[in-house]
């Protein structure tokens, strides 16, 4: 079998993070066993681009990173994208608790994250430490799970301004894989504003809609 890499730390990665072509005909065992693991990525090239295929166990992404390869190829369809929660969507209770607990810390930004346990498939809300918290800042501690459960959702209030996320946070979420939500505008009636995106492979993903059951808009 030939060698990606002459040095051992480098063909590790490449392991870890492999690149397959599509074959133009049939199946390819190795895309399968990409697409069928219960955690890890990598990348599948065909002649309509290249596809990041990215797995955990509360997650299973698909998604076009290129536009179709100019050059001939002689491989086949990375085929159709698809976002699929593994976990199911999060019980609309647990958005309405942190709801409740971001207007609690009114007019300072408050956080929340929300868990899923691999084996229960039960979801909870984890409040972290906060070290500082005013109406435009917040610094927290990330929680790290127990075995067995996986932080499936980062939140986080802007208090009384709008939903957005700011340079801050594309720089916090940039090597994360989690669904991010800003909360803002918690004081108005109408009730509040949501951005939410899902972070995967150093990207940020805009969500068709909320990851919460009952709630259909993500913007």
């Amino acid at each position: 079998m030939t060698m990606l890499a002459d040095d051992p730390t480098a063909a590790a990665v490449l392991a870890a993070v492999p690149c397959h072509p599509v074959p133009p005909t049939e199946r390819s065992p190795a895309i399968d066993a990409l697409r069928d693991a219960r955690a890890g990525h990598g990348f599948a090239i065909g002649h309509d681009g290249v596809m990041l295929i990215l797995r955990r166990p509360w997650l299973a992404l698909d998604l076009p990173v290129t536009p179709p390869v100019r050059a001939w190829l002689p491989y086949g369809s990375v085929g159709p994208a698809k976002a699929d929660l593994r976990c199911g969507l999060i019980p609309h209770a647990l958005l309405a608790a942190i709801g409740d607990h971001f207007r609690a810390a009114l007019p300072d930004e408050a956080a929340a994250f929300v868990l899923w346990n691999e084996q229960t498939r039960a979801f909870v809300v984890e409040f972290p430490v906060i070290d500082a918290a005013s109406p435009s800042r917040l610094v927290y501690r990330t929680p790290v799970p127990a075995p067995g459960w996986h932080l499936v959702c980062d939140v986080h209030s802007h208090g009384h301004a709008r939903a957005f996320f700011s340079a801050t946070d594309d720089v916090d979420d940039a090597h994360a894989t989690k669904v991010a939500i800003v909360l803002g505008r918690l004081d108005d009636p109408a009730g509040p504003t949501m951005a939410a995106r899902l972070c995967a492979g150093g990207m940020f993903i805009t969500l068709p809609r909320s990851p919460f059951a009952g709630e259909h808009d993500a913007l």
